[in-house]
């Protein structure tokens, strides 16, 4: 395939790639929802087998719920998540894969990352050492980056010493899949790192492995969404110069504006009288069916700010995380008074 035919392709997927979850196979059926992340659970080993979300510059700046330390089991295991028993006196760590820190922009979040079935037997040194330093440099990626489409878990395969009664196994290997997407030109990042469960002292980037390597050590498919035209480019190749290997202090007062642009809403009003809910690039601010509005809005009185996309943070009447996207700096959609 051409590089022409790459590319017509990206912008194809572009317009709809904030309304898709890059949820991996799952090799256990049991898929688990929940309001910020989404995990399959393995009731083999007593843990799952990936989580994954969605980590946006928005989340990761806007800092909003302290760590709760609530550690329960989960009640949505259909088999029973492991209890917090299994890990009394193991000398193992219940370490987060979707990480405490990365859900701080809400408590709901926070206290949903502290369920066991997100917990994996991590070495205390491994956990609290070059595991909590990916994912400071992942979250520092996030702000560069925009948005970050991540999966993490541990390598689940026979044999495993467990700990417990419900015989939790110990992995010997931990894994994050990071993918990002630049809109602006069209263009996918992929890296993935595969890390032993102990303590080292190596840097970051002696652990990183393609995508495919990857998944031919876990056995799972972790873009199946994609087309196999650009789920094979990108899975087959990574380039560690396209990320930052020092993890920058977050600063929290940091405006979203000064992120990367992505898309941006249209400034058109409808009919009814409420915002456009139409996206375009960042070269226009009014989509076609609102251009003829564009010489009738006074800049100095309009609220629109060019921003990132990111789920809206607040949840339906179901009690369910809305799935609406928004700009707004709330973090929240035009339903539920983001806008």
């Amino acid at each position: 395939m051409t590089r022409a035919s790459i590319f017509i392709l990206l912008n194809i997927y572009s317009l709809t790639l904030f309304a898709q979850s890059y949820l991996p196979s799952s090799t256990t059926n049991q898929l688990i929802s929940h309001s910020f992340y989404t995990l399959s659970y393995s009731e083999t080993h007593e843990q799952p087998e990936w989580v994954y979300y969605e980590l946006s510059a928005a989340e990761v700046i806007n800092v909003r719920a302290r760590r709760s330390d609530n550690f329960r089991e989960d009640s949505k295991v259909l088999t029973e998540s492991a209890a917090l028993a299994d890990y009394r006196n193991s000398g193992y760590d219940r370490g987060h894969l979707a990480p405490a820190g990365d859900m701080a922009f809400s408590s709901r979040a926070m206290n949903e990352s502290f369920y066991m079935s997100n917990m994996s037997p991590q070495h205390p040194s491994f956990n609290r050492g070059i595991w909590k330093k990916l994912e400071e440099l992942t979250r520092s990626w996030a702000v560069e980056k925009s948005i970050l489409y991540i999966a993490t878990g541990p390598v689940l395969e026979n044999g495993l010493s467990t700990i417990g009664t419900n015989g939790v196994s110990i992995p010997r290997y931990y894994y994050k899949a990071i993918m990002d997407y630049d809109e602006s030109i069209c263009k996918f990042t992929t890296i993935a790192f595969l890390l032993p469960n102990q303590k080292s002292q190596m840097s970051l980037d002696s652990f990183t492995i393609s995508i495919d390597s990857l998944e031919g050590i876990t056995g799972m498919d972790f873009y199946p969404q994609l087309p196999d035209s650009i789920e094979n480019i990108i899975e087959a190749n990574f380039d560690l110069s396209q990320w930052h290997w020092e993890a920058n202090s977050i600063n929290k007062n940091l405006s979203i504006n000064q992120k990367r642009i992505t898309l941006v809403q249209c400034k058109g009003i409808n009919q009814n009288g409420d915002r456009c809910e139409n996206h375009i690039r960042n070269d226009g601010d009014w989509c076609y069916l609102h251009e003829s509005q564009s010489g009738e809005i006074d800049e100095n009185k309009s609220s629109t700010k060019k921003s990132i996309l990111v789920r809206c943070i607040e949840h339906t009447n179901t009690g369910a995380r809305c799935k609406l996207k928004t700009l707004s700096s709330k973090v929240k959609c035009r339903k539920h008074r983001g806008n």
